[in-house]
């Protein structure tokens, strides 16, 4: 399993429970935090080390964290933090370098936003009640990584920090679900793996903001290809329903040519697979979990495969058993009605 560590509150005294969690979080994000809940702090959090990327998933009471001009000069260790609350909210006030202090921007929901150590900020989770919990409480994902792995100007991204940026569309989007992905596959990921992710989590901010700052040029060669990879198997997973899915339709919808979309895709995909093997791998996939949900034992085979982008059954079974070994309907009638194959 990748490097990393969970936090749960419950876990420790109530005591030791604020320390605790402070000393965790300031390992990459150094700040003064305070909270009227600090006596009984009931939060959570999962700390996943990729490579040089440190992906933070945490559930917290209403909390603050201040990084100080001083805590500035006395240690800076180059990292950006990125950013999204999944529920609850944050407000951020950030103070440049002369001193002079910036409005104070709300995030939500769906809102994204990059800051740096470098810059002093203070930053307010106010939270909402969720679960039936009688406190409020702030859900949130992020990463750190240095500054350095970022292959963008300093001076340009400056314009972006401190910014709130919507998570629902765009490449910003396709940021968003990566990092929930990863922050979901967790506990599986191996070290390996963990670091090649990392990479690719950086690409995707890469991406991101050489577009909002129509920078795409300056990024190199591989971070581009890289996360067009990722945005074509967003997109996929996205469509796999659609059985007019094919490579000149993603193509299309990327700006690029087919060549350069099979050339990328192959290249990328470590094990040399094409992209229409690895889309008929998915729609596999999927159709396989579908048979054995027990909530969908009565949705016939034929209409599973449709389901899926596979609108002739006859195709499907075939493409299943080579798959497999085994017909649709025979790995449906292995799968136990209480759905241990779900």
């Amino acid at each position: 399993m990748a490097a990393g560590s969970v936090f749960r509150g419950e876990d420790v005294s109530a005591k030791e429970r604020f320390d605790c969690w402070r000393e965790l979080i300031g390992r990459t994000r150094a700040s003064e935090m305070t909270s009227v809940h600090a006596d009984d702090f009931r939060a959570e959090m999962r700390r996943l080390e990729l490579g040089p990327v440190t992906l933070l998933r945490s559930s917290f009471p209403p909390t603050r964290f201040r990084r100080t001009a001083a805590m500035v000069r006395r240690s800076d260790p180059g990292v950006y933090h990125l950013t999204m609350p999944l529920g609850g909210g944050l407000s951020l006030t950030r103070g440049a370098r002369e001193g002079v202090r910036e409005g104070t921007r709300a995030f939500g929901p769906g809102d994204l936003y990059l800051v740096d150590s470098s810059t002093p900020y203070d930053v307010r989770a106010v939270g909402v009640r969720a679960d039936g919990r009688r406190e409020h409480r702030t859900e949130a994902v992020g990463i750190d990584f240095p500054v350095a792995l970022l292959p963008l100007p300093p001076d340009r991204l400056r314009e972006l920090l401190g910014r709130g940026f919507s998570a629902r569309e765009g490449t910003c989007a396709l940021l968003s679900e990566f990092l929930v992905g990863l922050d979901r596959q967790a506990a599986v990921l191996g070290p390996g793996e963990a670091a090649r992710l990392g990479t690719v989590a950086v690409d995707l901010v890469a991406a991101w903001a050489a577009r909002e700052l129509e920078a795409e040029a300056a990024l190199p060669d591989d971070a581009r290809r890289r996360a067009l990879v990722q945005s074509v198997r967003a997109f996929v997973r996205r469509h796999l329903h659609d059985p007019e899915l094919s490579p000149s339709v993603i193509a299309a919808a990327h700006h690029v040519s087919v060549s350069h979309l099979h050339r990328v895709f192959s290249g990328q995909s470590g094990d040399g697979v094409t992209l229409a093997a690895w889309i008929r791998g998915q729609r596999l996939e999927r159709a396989r979990r579908d048979l054995a949900d027990p909530a969908l034992r009565t949705l016939p085979v034929h209409a599973v495969a449709a389901r899926w982008g596979f609108p002739r059954a006859s195709d499907f079974s075939r493409a299943f058993r080579a798959a497999y070994g085994l017909s649709p309907r025979e790995h449906r009638q292995r799968e136990p009605a209480g759905g241990a194959g779900a």
